[in-house]
Formats: C-alpha cells, sequence, structure tokens
C-alpha cells in the first residue's frame, strides 16, 4: 500500500519538486502497482483503504515518512492564532503560527500542501483505473469506488482551498512532467468539490449500520456538502443539505449514558470522547463518519499519528505531588493552553451546562503521588502553575494514557469528524446568513438542550454566539482556524481575544503557497498569496 500510495504521490509535480525520478523508475510489478492492483474490486478495495489512511495522516508528526508533516502536532496549527488556545511550551512546529512569522518555506504550510495533493493523485489514480477493464463483483462497485475517491478529493481539496485560496484543481493523472501548473479560482474548486459530493451522495451506501466500522456513508458527504456551501456563499442549499443529515433518521444527539465506563461518573457528552465510544458498536448514533486511530489494532494509530493529547493536557506530572497517570490524561505537553477569556469566564458557560462539567473540563485536580505528603488533596491553579503549564483547567477529550506505558506520546482513541451537534451549528450558521435568526436560534438550542443549558431568544442568535457555541461544542475538534475564515470572523476575534497574535490582518486569513512550488514551476505564472 505504501508503494501504491507514494506512486500516486508522485505523479503529481506539486506534491514535490524532486525526487520524482525515483518513486516513477521503482519496480512495483512485484507486489502492489496500479497495473497488478487496479483490476478487480478486491483492488479497489485495496486501494480506497488507502485513502482512508492518507487522510488520516493529517494529525502525523514523525510517524510514516510517506506522509508525516514532520513536526509535532500539526493539527493544532490550525487552532493557535486564532481565539481559543495560545502556544504554550513555545513549541517551534506551533510558535510561527501563532506569532505570525511563519513563510512559504515553514513546514506546515508545505507539508499541508503536500499531504492534500497526495490525497488528490491517489484519488484520481483510483478514478482513472477505475473506467479501464475491471472484474467488477457487483454492477454497483464500480460507481461505489469513485465515489469514496471523490468524496477525498473533495475532503483534500477543502484543505487546500481554506489554506491557500486558488490553488491548481487537478481531475487526472498527471503522467508528463509538467512546469506549468497556474491557480485556478477558489469559486470552481468549489463548484468541482460540490459535484464531486454530490456524485458521493448519490452512490455510497445510505444505512450506517450496514458497512464496516468507519466507513463513509452518504451521509458524511452530505454533512461536508453543507459546509462546502457555505464557503460556496450558497446559503439556502447549505441549509438544505445539513437538514438532510439532521431527517434522515440514522443519526441522533446523545443524552443517556453508553458505551465503556457508562455505569461511572460521567454525563452523556463525555462518553462520546471516552476511549472505544466514537463508534455506533458502542452506542454512539451521534457520529457521522469516525477516523480509526484505535491502539494496538492493524489498521490504527500509532504513536506518531495524533499528538491532540500531548498539545492539550497540561504538564502536571513536573509539579510536587503529581506523578504520570492514565486517568489524568497521560503524558501531555500543554503545547496549547486554553485562553482565560472562555474557560475561566463565570459566564461563558451556563451554570447548568454539562460541557463545563468536571466530566469535560478538568477544574479539580488532586495530588496522586501516594509517597507525598500532599496525596489526596486539592492542587490550587496559581500565576505560576498557569505559567510553567502544570496545571490550568484542561479540555478531557483529549485525555488518553495507557497504564501499562505512562510515557506513551500518542491519542490513539478512535475520532470522530463529523458529529451530528455541528451538523445543527452548520444549519444555524446557515440561516444566519440567510438573515433568518429565530430558525438559527432553533438550531442552536437542540445543541444547548442536550447540553441542558439555557435556550436562547432569535435576539440572541448571532454569528459571534454561535462561534462562542461552537466552543462550547466543539472545541480542540474543530479546525477553528476554517471556522473563523469562513465567516469573515479570523481578524476580528484574534485581535480580540489574543495577544500573541495583534499583528494579524486580512493577508494571514490565508498561508502562502509553498515556495518549493513557486520555485519549481517555471512554465506559468504562479503568484504568490499578498502579503508573503
Amino acid at each position: 500500500m505504501k508503494n501504491i500510495l507514494a506512486a500516486a504521490a508522485a505523479t503529481f509535480l506539486l506534491v514535490t519538486s524532486t525526487g520524482c525520478s525515483g518513486f516513477l523508475d521503482e519496480d512495483l510489478k512485484s507486489s502492489l502497482a496500479p497495473d497488478n492492483t487496479y483490476t478487480s474490486s478486491y483492488g479497489f478495495e485495496v486501494g480506497v483503504t488507502g485513502l482512508y489512511g492518507w487522510a488520516r495522516s493529517e494529525f502525523n508528526t514523525w510517524g510514516d515518512a510517506t506522509t508525516s508533516q514532520g513536526q509535532a502536532c500539526p493539527y493544532e496549527s490550525f487552532q493557535v492564532g486564532t481565539d481559543i488556545v495560545y502556544a504554550g511550551h513555545g513549541d517551534g512546529s506551533l510558535v510561527p503560527f501563532e506569532n505570525l512569522s511563519y513563510t512559504p518555506s515553514t513546514t506546515f504550510v508545505t507539508s499541508y500542501w503536500n499531504w492534500g495533493y497526495g490525497l488528490i493523485a491517489s484519488s484520481n489514480e483510483i478514478l482513472e483505473y477505475s473506467e479501464g477493464d475491471v472484474s467488477w463483483d457487483k454492477p454497483t462497485d464500480k460507481a461505489y469506488y469513485q465515489a469514496v475517491a471523490r468524496f477525498f478529493r473533495a475532503y483534500a481539496y477543502r484543505y487546500l482551498v481554506y489554506l491557500y485560496g486558488d490553488v491548481p484543481y487537478v481531475d487526472k493523472i498527471e503522467k508528463n512532467f509538467r512546469i506549468d501548473f497556474t491557480r485556478t479560482p477558489k469559486t470552481e474548486v468549489l463548484g468541482k468539490m460540490i459535484e464531486d459530493l454530490q456524485f458521493a451522495i448519490a452512490n455510497l451506501p445510505e444505512d450506517p449500520d450496514k458497512v464496516e466500522v468507519g466507513q463513509l456513508t452518504k451521509w458524511a458527504a452530505q454533512h461536508m456538502l453543507s459546509e462546502v456551501y457555505l464557503m460556496a456563499g450558497k446559503y439556502a442549499e447549505a441549509e438544505a443539505a445539513a437538514k438532510a443529515v439532521i431527517d434522515c433518521g440514522y443519526f441522533n444527539l446523545m443524552t443517556s449514558r453508553f458505551g465503556a465506563d457508562k455505569d461511572q461518573q460521567g454525563d452523556p457528552f463525555s462518553d462520546m470522547f471516552k476511549e472505544y465510544n466514537q463508534n455506533r458498536t458502542s452506542g454512539n448514533k451521534e457520529s457521522i463518519w469516525v477516523m480509526q486511530l484505535e491502539y494496538n489494532t492493524t489498521g490504527g494509530g500509532g504513536e506518531y499519528e495524533d499528538w491532540t493529547k500531548r498539545a492539550w493536557v497540561p504538564k502536571y506530572y513536573n509539579e510536587d505531588g503529581f506523578v504520570l497517570a492514565d486517568t489524568l490524561g497521560g503524558r501531555g505537553l500543554a503545547q496549547i493552553v486554553p485562553f482565560k477569556w472562555w474557560i475561566e469566564s463565570s459566564d461563558f458557560f451556563a451554570a447548568t451546562d454539562i460541557r463545563n462539567s468536571e466530566y469535560n473540563i478538568k477544574r479539580n485536580w488532586y495530588y496522586n503521588d501516594v509517597t507525598s505528603d500532599k496525596y489526596g488533596k486539592k492542587a490550587d491553579f496559581t500565576d505560576d502553575t498557569w505559567s510553567k503549564l502544570t496545571l490550568f483547567p484542561a479540555v478531557t477529550k483529549f485525555f488518553y494514557g495507557k497504564a501499562d506505558n505512562l510515557s506513551y506520546g500518542g491519542n490513539n482513541k478512535d475520532r470522530m469528524k463529523f458529529r451530528l451537534a455541528e451538523t445543527y451549528l452548520l444549519l444555524a450558521e446557515a440561516r444566519l446568513m440567510q438573515n433568518n435568526a429565530q430558525g438559527a436560534a432553533e438550531a442552536i438550542n437542540v445543541i444547548r438542550k442536550r447540553a441542558n443549558a439555557p435556550e436562547i431568544t432569535a435576539s440572541q442568535a448571532t454569528i459571534d454566539f454561535l462561534l462562542d457555541e461552537r466552543i462550547r461544542e466543539l472545541v480542540g475538534e474543530e479546525l477553528r482556524r476554517f471556522t473563523l475564515v469562513r465567516t469573515g470572523k479570523l481578524v476580528e476575534r484574534v485581535k480580540k481575544y489574543n495577544p500573541y497574535s495583534s499583528t494579524m490582518d486580512e493577508h494571514n486569513t490565508l498561508w502562502p503557497i509553498p515556495q518549493t512550488i513557486i520555485d519549481s514551476n517555471t512554465g506559468a505564472e504562479f503568484p504568490q498569496n499578498p502579503g508573503y
């Protein structure tokens, strides 16, 4: 599979400007190569499994060299430089995105471009070979595998358009060496993404209980289509797409305890983030699409797959009276720290809101070193513990540890990429953009009712309230940068809430084009984004 993915990525010049000949000259015939793999339904199943793996590597740090992002906490580069967190211990991978010193050569600026176009190249390969002489097991197989490939192509362009704006749209395998790519207007790329997702909706399975765990259904494509319509300014269509998911009958917000530890202390919201509770097989009917990262499982995640735990969990074990514990989140590094404006505000969460319960934001820390005279006593937050990154209120969604390996760095819980709560918030956004505040309030109130928070009125339903509600519901899950860019609120909210990124201006709504791409594309003009 690695050979398939490497070969697919190498077909597209924009993935890398050097080393292509080594990939292209490699003799893959003795193992897996496109020509001897994409001949049957089984071969295409192997291929789309590779797409799932490539997509999952958006979290990868220093793991698989084929798809690694190359530094710590790539996903958190979309959280710093926003309104929710700051770079805690000064990790070099994140600081440039906080102090806005990133350049066209910064690692994530380049690696997310490579990741996106690698996924696109692999998707295009499947689409092209599916039109050849294939022995399909079922008449519907061709359309199904094309639907998966087109979903992932749209998924990759979602990142590229958010991050870079106008980007080359490529829908076929580039067999010849090219140095003349041009930037396709964002509106045109969004139109192609919509076409891909509409095809996926028509040809992916409908019933989420009749597919393998983690497998796509039409509802994942429908959910993403709602967001893409919002990106494209098609608000009525975004509303209809979100409503289709909400009304399909397959999903519901979790309002009762379920899954692992359901008999332990907690609530339905915290249950969703317990290990093994992300998939429908656990009883979780809120998940629409779940990336499979399960620990010590074939096809799951490894120690370098997802470092979100390390980003969000304090370094409590450096505080006298504490030792590492899986129940305290494992070995976090506090690479990001929540801003006090929301996590310590007395009125950001309603008093009854379960999303602010001890099970979801840990505010009470007790010394756990049995050899210490502090054992069992409550530890207080102080300016010192905040500055040392040892103790502060911590979001528990990403708590993760293994009792047999307390220093383990990974965060190998399966990860909910799309869940129904966000679909309601996309619906609210679509209604707000159509000046339907009452309808937006109704959608938001479905979420707040589950959270046991007071319902809001139409007069309270604003974009800023919605963005606050997305923090309460989706903090750490959503790509916060993407949300703020889509709603046109990035600069305004950063200037209001983030003193570390206060020099931000409109040019920062896009990342720069990687310099290697501009330097290698000598056959056509390939302009840099303004301000870089």
